[in-house]
């Protein structure tokens, strides 16, 4: 189980993506400063910062991290703003192993998370299967059986959260907020849509009633399929 620090000033967006970690099979902590991240002491397996962060900024932390001999090999996401494109850039010349940019879906950046750490060695890829569905999380693929279903980047990210958390319901919400995006201001009927096109394409490769419809609450893929 990975540990992972969350440097974030923004309650609800740490939240959720704390949520989202531990929901992921993640040990995870978050902390609205750097000041308050143990991190020598922590070895914590990756880092996700912020760049803008109250006291000191993320790219200074950053720079702290890398400069230090028993830090500066911790894999370190940086979490920005689309318009900091130079910021983006002045991170991964400082070291930075990968970044995102706010807004971003939950099921991108566990993605993200998942390649980081498997290219630091701290995690191997990893397959989901769940009856006679797989899902590649790092190939970003989904068979049945031998046989590739083509889903679109979407498709894929609902398919994936259903399996995850085979046999539990996921609601239309948490759907909406980890695959589209924390503000994503759409309504719930993108989800069904997506749902049933989901459907379709299992269907057509011969897997039928793989997902169910819990009224009035969201979706669930059962355990043994």
């Amino acid at each position: 189980m990975p540990k992972i620090y969350c440097i974030e000033d923004d309650a609800e967006i740490r939240e959720l993506i704390l949520y989202a970690l531990k929901s992921g099979g993640c040990e995870a902590e978050g902390y609205e400063r750097t000041a308050d991240a143990d991190v020598e002491n922590g070895k914590p397996d990756l880092i996700l910062l912020d760049i803008m962060l109250p006291e000191t900024d993320g790219l200074t932390y950053l720079r702290q991290l890398k400069s230090n001999s028993r830090t500066k090999g911790i894999p370190v996401i940086l979490i920005t703003a689309k318009s900091s494109e130079i910021d983006k850039v002045i991170g991964l010349d400082e070291g930075a192993d990968d970044y995102i940019t706010k807004p971003f879906g939950v099921m991108e950046l566990l993605s993200r998370i998942r390649a980081v750490l498997r290219r630091s060695g701290a995690v191997d890829e990893d397959v989901i299967r769940v009856g006679p569905v797989s899902v590649d999380m790092s190939a970003r693929t989904a068979h049945v059986g031998n046989e590739t279903v083509p889903f679109t980047m979407r498709e894929f990210d609902v398919l994936a959260m259903l399996v995850k958390h085979a046999g539990k319901v996921v609601t239309r919400d948490m759907l909406m907020s980890s695959v589209w995006g924390y503000d994503f201001e759409g309504v719930t009927r993108t989800v069904d849509m997506h749902i049933k096109t989901i459907r379709q394409k299992l269907e057509q490769a011969g897997v039928a009633d793989y997902i169910t419809t819990v009224r009035g609450v969201g979706y669930r893929v059962e355990k043994d399929g």
